[in-house]
Protein backbone atom coordinates (compact mmCIF):
# COMPACT_ATOMS: atom_id res chain seq x y z
CA UNK A 1 0.00 0.00 0.00
CA UNK A 2 1.22 3.68 -0.93
CA UNK A 3 0.24 6.09 1.76
CA UNK A 4 -0.58 9.42 0.55
CA UNK A 5 -0.76 12.59 2.49
CA UNK A 6 -2.37 16.23 0.97
CA UNK A 7 -1.97 19.74 2.78
CA UNK A 8 -2.14 23.00 1.46
CA UNK A 9 -5.84 23.65 1.44
CA UNK A 10 -7.65 26.37 3.16
CA UNK A 11 -10.29 29.18 2.80
CA UNK A 12 -9.16 31.74 -0.26
CA UNK A 13 -10.72 34.66 -2.15
CA UNK A 14 -11.84 34.32 -5.52
CA UNK A 15 -8.79 35.15 -7.66
CA UNK A 16 -6.38 33.97 -5.01
CA UNK A 17 -4.28 31.10 -6.03
CA UNK A 18 -3.05 28.02 -3.81
CA UNK A 19 -0.74 24.97 -3.86
CA UNK A 20 -1.26 21.81 -2.76
CA UNK A 21 0.93 19.14 -1.89
CA UNK A 22 0.63 15.26 -1.66
CA UNK A 23 3.62 13.41 0.27
CA UNK A 24 3.82 9.60 -1.16
CA UNK A 25 5.28 7.06 1.08
CA UNK A 26 7.80 5.96 -1.10
CA UNK A 27 9.61 6.61 -4.58
CA UNK A 28 6.81 8.57 -7.17
CA UNK A 29 8.94 7.20 -10.22
CA UNK A 30 8.03 3.93 -8.90
CA UNK A 31 3.63 4.66 -9.14
CA UNK A 32 2.57 4.20 -12.06
CA UNK A 33 0.23 7.30 -12.17
CA UNK A 34 -0.48 10.10 -9.58
CA UNK A 35 -3.03 12.11 -9.61
CA UNK A 36 -5.46 15.00 -8.18
CA UNK A 37 -9.40 14.72 -8.07
CA UNK A 38 -11.66 16.91 -6.92
CA UNK A 39 -15.12 16.29 -5.35
CA UNK A 40 -17.37 18.87 -4.36
CA UNK A 41 -20.25 19.21 -2.08
CA UNK A 42 -23.42 17.08 -3.45
CA UNK A 43 -21.27 15.82 -6.76
CA UNK A 44 -19.04 13.32 -7.72
CA UNK A 45 -15.34 13.18 -7.26
CA UNK A 46 -13.54 14.30 -10.73
CA UNK A 47 -10.12 14.35 -12.56
CA UNK A 48 -8.17 17.27 -12.19
CA UNK A 49 -5.03 16.02 -13.50
CA UNK A 50 -2.25 13.34 -13.49
CA UNK A 51 1.21 12.63 -14.05
CA UNK A 52 3.02 9.80 -15.25
CA UNK A 53 6.09 7.88 -13.48
CA UNK A 54 7.62 9.46 -16.48
CA UNK A 55 6.76 12.99 -16.08
CA UNK A 56 3.83 13.27 -18.68
CA UNK A 57 1.24 15.39 -17.43
CA UNK A 58 -2.39 15.14 -18.50
CA UNK A 59 -5.34 17.58 -17.71
CA UNK A 60 -8.80 16.88 -17.47
CA UNK A 61 -10.28 19.59 -20.38
CA UNK A 62 -12.51 21.84 -17.99
CA UNK A 63 -9.46 21.92 -16.07
CA UNK A 64 -6.47 23.07 -18.68
CA UNK A 65 -5.14 26.80 -18.12
CA UNK A 66 -5.48 27.67 -14.33
CA UNK A 67 -4.05 24.04 -12.69
CA UNK A 68 -0.55 22.93 -12.82
CA UNK A 69 0.79 19.49 -11.68
CA UNK A 70 4.40 19.28 -11.03
CA UNK A 71 6.65 16.98 -8.56
CA UNK A 72 9.90 16.93 -7.22
CA UNK A 73 11.35 13.27 -7.23
CA UNK A 74 13.84 14.15 -4.26
CA UNK A 75 10.59 14.92 -1.99
CA UNK A 76 8.25 12.55 -3.30
CA UNK A 77 5.73 14.90 -3.48
CA UNK A 78 3.22 16.14 -6.34
CA UNK A 79 1.84 19.10 -6.17
CA UNK A 80 -0.48 20.83 -7.43
CA UNK A 81 -0.79 24.41 -8.58
CA UNK A 82 -4.40 26.37 -8.57
CA UNK A 83 -4.74 30.05 -9.95
CA UNK A 84 -7.06 32.56 -10.22
CA UNK A 85 -9.45 30.38 -8.28
CA UNK A 86 -13.18 30.67 -8.05
CA UNK A 87 -16.03 29.87 -5.90
CA UNK A 88 -16.70 26.89 -7.64
CA UNK A 89 -13.15 25.21 -7.26
CA UNK A 90 -14.69 24.69 -3.80
CA UNK A 91 -14.56 20.99 -3.00
CA UNK A 92 -12.31 18.42 -1.02
CA UNK A 93 -9.20 17.57 -3.46
CA UNK A 94 -7.57 14.29 -2.99
CA UNK A 95 -4.07 12.81 -4.09
CA UNK A 96 -4.39 9.24 -5.73
CA UNK A 97 -1.99 6.61 -6.81
CA UNK A 98 -2.31 3.59 -9.05
CA UNK A 99 0.62 1.15 -9.44
CA UNK A 100 1.08 -2.27 -10.15
CA UNK A 101 2.77 -5.32 -8.75
CA UNK A 102 3.00 -8.16 -11.07
CA UNK A 103 -0.47 -8.44 -12.62
CA UNK A 104 -1.98 -7.33 -9.36
CA UNK A 105 -3.01 -3.09 -9.58
CA UNK A 106 -3.22 -1.19 -7.01
CA UNK A 107 -5.07 2.42 -6.05
CA UNK A 108 -4.66 4.17 -3.79
CA UNK A 109 -5.76 7.09 -1.83
CA UNK A 110 -5.08 10.25 0.74
CA UNK A 111 -7.59 11.91 3.05
CA UNK A 112 -8.03 14.82 1.15
CA UNK A 113 -7.72 18.44 1.95
CA UNK A 114 -10.17 20.86 1.90
CA UNK A 115 -10.42 24.01 -0.30
CA UNK A 116 -12.76 26.69 0.16
CA UNK A 117 -12.99 30.08 -2.02
CA UNK A 118 -15.40 32.80 -0.63
CA UNK A 119 -16.37 35.41 -3.56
Amino acid sequence: QVQLVESGGGLVQAGGSLRLSCLVSRSIVSINVIGWYRQAPGKQRELVASITSGGLRDYADSMKGRFTISRDITKNTVYLQISRLKPEDTAVYYCNAIWYRGESKYDDWGQGTQVTVSS
